[in-house]
């Protein structure tokens, strides 16, 4: 008996989780009307978790020129909420050090921070990696708080290339030792 609208469809979800394989029939019209109902979901949870934030072309401007032409040591980002942009909010040049980088960063609201560090590794070689700092002290708003925690990932996808990742609230959680340790 042959069923010409039906075929079998392995489901790796239930593959994977389960120990016998699970078979689902789908007709070719199930399948595929399933299928154009799953664009817009994606669309919809990808604008919800970038919050709507746009970022400048400066920022974009500025990474390339801190990656490719190390004219920049590091690059301080912030959100404005009422245009609802990510802006180059300091740029510090190439003689400057980390400690410059942890002076320019507020005491009580949130920024973004692109630092490049270089070392020498063990073997004498001279290396370079990039430091995305996502600052976040306990004095700043709670309304910044989450604002730049939804959007930090929206700013990350932007800026190809980045090493490590430091979260922090406090000084303590940024140290020039937590940064050493990371690029080892």
């Amino acid at each position: 008996m042959a069923f010409p609208n039906l075929f079998l469809y392995i489901n790796p979800i239930t593959t994977l989780f389960s120990c016998p394989l699970q078979f689902q029939s789908f007709s070719y019209q199930s399948k595929f009307s399933s299928l154009k109902q799953q664009p817009t979901t994606m669309a919809m949870a990808f604008k919800m978790a970038t919050t709507g934030m746009w970022v400048t072309d400066d920022c974009k401007n500025s990474f390339m020129e801190m990656k490719w032409k190390k004219v920049h040591r590091y690059i301080v980002f912030k959100i404005d909420e009422k245009s609802r942009r990510v802006t180059v909010d300091k740029v510090g040049g190439p003689g400057e050090s980390y400690d410059d980088l942890t002076a320019s960063l507020p005491i009580d609201d949130c920024r973004y921070a692109v630092f490049d560090f270089d070392f020498v590794t063990v073997d004498n070689c001279r290396k370079s990696k990039l430091f995305f700092i996502a600052w976040s002290p306990a004095a700043s708003r709670i309304r910044a708080k989450m604002l730049y925690a939804t959007s930090k990932d929206g700013l990350r996808r932007v800026l190809d290339g980045i090493s490590y990742e430091v979260q922090a609230t406090d000084p303590t959680e940024m140290g020039i030792d937590v940064i050493k340790h990371k690029a080892n």
